[in-house]
């Protein structure tokens, strides 16, 4: 069932959003070579405790996990899809490397999500294609999120965009409704066909977030229950923020 937000729910979520992009803003300045995921994970800690949010990820377990999530933020590096954890056999960042930090807050029991993938130190052309690709996707997406449009609208611009370019969408992964938790119905793929799928409303609030590979779309998933990693061992980018659809258009809840 598809949760309609009230105009009190969306203002503590324009709160939340504002919070969360501060700390990934924080967050990923402090994407250097010599950085450990570990440090990540801890600072994200830190600066949830500073605004008095909750990292929702932490101890989540999300249906057919085998176990609760072990840290406030997925920290996942160049084949790494999603959902890679930081605090669990840490790795050091390296020159060169693209790293995705994702992550969820609650905030007055409201919940935004939002990624970010950023390069460390300098990047190759290639890494800086993916990165400006998947970023361009995630506001092209969010263009199409319009009240009267269907899911399959925004999936629809999001792999026009993205497959003449020679990159590919995991189909396995997607965007979803947010805010009365982490995970809500609809599920939004980033692909699919125009005037297909749940009608956006207004008051609706959905995560769209493109996953976006360099190589195949096909996916491994980790012995460790969470991370994903790209078949082939090719990088892959993750930008997402939360959004409310309003009579006037989409509203990027999670940005400074």
């Amino acid at each position: 069932m598809i949760a309609i937000k009230t105009t009190e729910d969306i203002e503590i979520l324009r709160q939340a959003g504002r919070y969360l992009a501060e700390i990934l803003s924080a967050l990923s300045k402090e994407v250097k070579p010599g950085v450990s995921t570990k440090e990540i994970d801890s600072l994200t800690m830190k600066l949830c405790k500073e605004r008095n949010v909750v990292p929702v990820f932490l101890g989540y377990k999300p249906y057919g996990a085998p176990r609760p999530y072990p840290a406030a933020i997925c920290v996942s590096i160049n084949e790494e899809v999603v959902h890679g954890i930081p605090n669990e056999k840490p790795k050091i960042l390296k020159e060169g490397d693209i790293v995705s930090l994702d992550m969820g807050i609650s905030y007055k029991d409201l919940v935004v999500d939002s990624a970010v993938t950023v390069g460390v130190g300098n990047i190759d052309s290639k890494a800086k294609k993916l990165l400006e690709s998947t970023e361009k996707a995630l506001y092209i997406g969010i263009d199409a999120a319009v009240v009267g449009a269907k899911t399959g609208d925004i999936g629809y611009a999001i792999e026009k965009f993205i497959k003449p370019k020679g990159l590919s969408l995991p189909v396995e992964l997607g965007g979803h409704g947010v805010g009365y938790s982490i995970h809500e119905d609809p599920f939004i793929a980033n692909f699919g066909r125009k005037g297909q799928g749940p009608a956006l409303k207004e008051g609706m609030v959905i995560a769209i977030e493109p996953m976006v590979n360099e190589g195949t779309a096909r996916i491994i998933f980790g012995a460790d229950g969470y991370t994903v990693r790209t078949a082939d061992g090719k990088r892959s980018a993750h930008f997402e923020h939360t959004v409310a659809i309003t009579k006037n258009g989409p509203e990027i809840l999670t940005r400074l």
